[in-house]
């Protein structure tokens, strides 16, 4: 699914406007595969109970990335084959804006402002700020943003404590992290972490903004790889790499198995290892810490948007759906059942049922979008990942030096962007 989920999210208000004629059945499709149709049927069972009038049909589409789904929508679309919403994560929103597919939500917002407004009230004002700045080509809106991930480090405690080495009780620096992992490496064998380079969110971006670099700027228009401090960021995973901290870039490694074993320190993720975690039954021995600091605080921030698609024929009844996502029952709802997002709503986030058969430190999850950065998704969002994930690949694992990986890439992405 991207950054965003894994799964989707149910973030969301109990639904009123609109009237939707009864017996209607809605037809949604997600970028995914049939195993992800367990969730959406018991996040659509929780909105039948709401509204039993409508019904809904999900349709995952197994795409190698967010154009390809684009243009297997845009096509279906054109053959008469009209969904009438689609859950989109964060690298696949501008792109689909830009295709003219999808219906502006204006005048549904301001018929319903009071509910929208409540949802809002209840979310960090960054994430309505940067679904309507990057989501958005010509200032309309046409998504109501949904749940959210950022990145934090999950960590072994008794790794840790086998090796003698404190985990933070603020944060800590690069350098600290790396003379933990040389301890733990020498008192128990164990990796520090797995450093890779195939998933950029978790991967690459950390190490990027947590040294105050990113791949594109701002408003990503500019190539910014291959700066100084993201030269410093790649050399640094690199030197973590070549002193045995973490295992081969790229090779087969079962990571929470890893973990559970003993044989591994920290992983990256947002909110979807907790799931691994509570398979594993690791809960009371995992702790989540924020991701070490090179020059300052850093992480990605990636989130669900739910848009309703122009051709629908359903729209009221599309726009009852949505309105009930952002809804506090349909927010815990899904928190209770083991979303894979960080619900937008300040209040669950912070509440009992997202925090319940949880490592310690979840709180740092949602804490980190307050420091958070987009993850750069520019339209050509597919080729761009190809070419930073590319040059990662080549810096950490030293068939290129650093510098010389990330130019290249910045060539690339200069002429995409």
């Amino acid at each position: 699914m991207g950054a965003a989920a894994a799964v989707p999210a149910a973030t969301a208000l109990t639904g009123c406007g609109g009237s939707p004629s009864s017996g209607s059945t809605l037809n949604l499709v997600y970028l995914g595969d049939a195993t992800q149709q367990k969730t959406f049927d018991k996040l659509f069972g929780a909105f039948a109970r709401a509204h039993p009038k409508i019904k809904i049909s999900a349709r995952g589409i197994a795409s190698k990335n967010w154009a390809e789904f684009a243009n297997t929508v845009s096509t279906q679309i054109a053959g008469g084959k009209v969904p009438d919403i689609i859950s989109v994560a964060t690298e696949g929103q501008r792109l689909f804006a830009s295709k003219g597919l999808l219906e502006p939500l204006d005048s549904y917002i301001e018929k319903d402002r009071e509910t929208v407004d409540a949802y809002f009230d209840d979310a960090d004002p960054r994430l309505r700020k940067w679904t309507s700045e990057y989501s958005s080509p010509d200032d309309k809106t046409y998504f109501i943003p949904g749940g959210y991930n950022t990145v934090a480090l999950y960590c072994n405690t008794e790794v840790f404590d086998k090796a003698g080495v404190d985990l933070p009780s603020d944060g800590w620096t690069w350098d600290d992290f790396k003379q933990a992992g040389l301890r733990i490496k020498k008192k128990t064998g164990a990796f520090l972490l797995p450093a890779g380079y195939s998933f950029p969110f978790v991967d690459i971006m950390p190490w990027l903004l947590s040294n105050g670099a990113s791949t594109l700027d701002a408003d990503w228009k500019k190539s910014t790889i291959a700066s100084p401090a993201a030269v410093e960021a790649a050399e640094f995973v690199k030197g973590l790499v070549d002193a045995g901290l973490s295992p081969k870039p790229g090779g087969t490694f079962d990571v929470p198995t890893q973990m559970d074993k003993g044989n591994l320190a920290t992983f990256g993720g947002g909110r979807w290892p907790t799931l691994d975690v509570r398979r594993l039954r690791m809960v009371d021995k995992v702790r989540i810490v924020p991701w070490p600091t090179g020059s300052g605080r850093g992480s990605p921030v990636g989130w669900d948007g739910w848009p309703i698609l122009k051709a629908s024929q359903n729209k009221d009844a599309a726009w009852t759906f949505l309105k009930w996502l952002m809804s506090k029952d349909a927010s815990v709802f899904f928190a209770e059942i083991g979303g894979t997002n960080i619900p937008a709503r300040n209040s669950v986030a912070t509440g009992p049922e997202f925090r319940k058969n949880a490592p310690k430190g979840t709180e740092v999850l949602a804490e980190a979008v307050t420091y958070g950065t987009p993850i750069p998704c520019p339209r050509q969002s597919a080729e761009a990942d190809v070419a930073v994930t590319r040059a990662w690949q080549e810096a950490i694992t030293g068939t290129k030096s650093p510098r010389e990986a990330l130019r290249s890439a910045d060539r690339k992405l200069s002429g995409l962007v």
